[in-house]
């Protein structure tokens, strides 16, 4: 069995994070059932030269920079939709999603907007960007101004990518929104959510700040973190059953360190919800000749749980990467602005 084949086996959905047309292609072959986008995939996408034609049809049309930017953001989604609306169909609504982010800069510091404000951006764009689409999820950071419009989102009948999730707390706060929001529909035959739970960036940090983690221990804090969420999320909506499942999606999947193998978190947490995986995480599991088996609830020894839970100040943790994780989520919607503003001058 091919390696994505036996981590789809074993009970992971795989989807892309990227909305690229050529891996799109490729990750469906592998058996891929849905994707995501952020500016920073986009920005790749153009500036390799291939929507020349596109922005200067749209600079002819009196088109700002940012209105070319999010016209085709708006463009590549929507032909990612088109390719995984027949998995969607065929899934009754539990796959076949390609996710759209909101306007990053909403988070950014010098905006200066309120969490009401915040809000009240967020409510509008998801309801502009959703209208028409069947098989396409709003993504919304699990910011303050982000949970604080996920129940109205929700109430709308949109279907919601929350992301930007490092902690429980986040996770909790953003979960319990958007029930509140489906409670508030007719019925909850078309009520879908997930929760991005970041892993990789979480190792990165403890490395740093946390160097008195033992060997054990190490490398270890992103993924018993996810797991600890996943079964959160497991737990709750035993509780609470709905007609389509409400998942964890494990993002960040890639490895930042030289030293681990690329599927360090694809193996790790194998066997539930979803991995949305960079293109080149992919195709290091495809090439890896490995047979990937159910993880996901394989937890650590309890000595090492206790080690992490003692050692780890997780308020802490948040702070720093929830500072960093807004900057990597505006600077990368200004530098698609930017190069657009370039090719506008080519």
């Amino acid at each position: 069995m091919q390696p994505l084949q036996s981590l789809i086996a074993s009970g992971t959905k795989l989807y892309l994070d990227s909305v690229d047309p050529q891996e799109v292609a490729k990750n469906l072959a592998w058996g891929a059932v849905g994707a995501t986008s952020n500016p920073a995939i986009i920005a790749e996408i153009v500036q390799r030269g291939g929507f020349d034609a596109n922005i200067e049809s749209l600079v002819q049309a009196g088109k700002t920079d940012e209105e070319i930017a999010w016209a085709l953001t708006n463009s590549l989604v929507t032909e990612a939709e088109q390719t995984f609306l027949p998995i969607w169909k065929s899934t009754d609504g539990n796959a076949g999603w390609v996710s759209f982010e909101l306007d990053p800069l909403l988070e950014d510091p010098s905006a200066n907007l309120s969490i009401q404000e915040q809000s009240a951006q967020y409510v509008s764009l998801g309801k502009k960007w959703a209208e028409g689409h069947k098989n396409r999820m709003i993504k919304v950071p699990a910011t303050p101004g982000g949970i604080a419009a996920l129940e109205e989102l929700t109430a709308s009948g949109i279907t919601l990518n929350v992301t930007l999730i490092f902690t429980m707390d986040q996770y909790t706060q953003a979960r319990d929104a958007v029930w509140r929001g489906a409670q508030r529909r007719a019925n909850l035959d078309a009520f879908k959510s997930v929760y991005s739970i970041f892993v990789s960036r979480i190792d990165i940090y403890t490395e740093e700040k946390v160097p008195q983690l033992s060997s054990a221990a190490q490398g270890l804090v992103g993924i018993v973190n996810a797991q600890q969420i996943w079964a959160a999320n497991q737990e709750f909506w035993k509780q609470h059953p709905t007609p389509l499942q409400q998942e964890i999606i494990f993002a960040s999947t890639g490895t930042k360190k030289p030293s681990d193998p690329a599927w360090k978190y694809v193996a790790a947490l194998a066997g539930s919800d979803i991995q949305t995986n960079p293109p080149q995480t992919n195709q290091a599991v495809s090439a890896s000749q490995l047979t990937f088996t159910r993880k996901i609830d394989e937890l650590p020894a309890a000595k090492t749980l206790a080690e992490i839970e003692e050692k780890v100040d997780i308020s802490a943790m948040h702070s720093l990467l929830m500072s960093q994780g807004v900057d990597k989520f505006v600077k990368p919607q200004k530098a698609l602005i930017k190069l657009i503003g370039q090719r506008r001058h080519a």
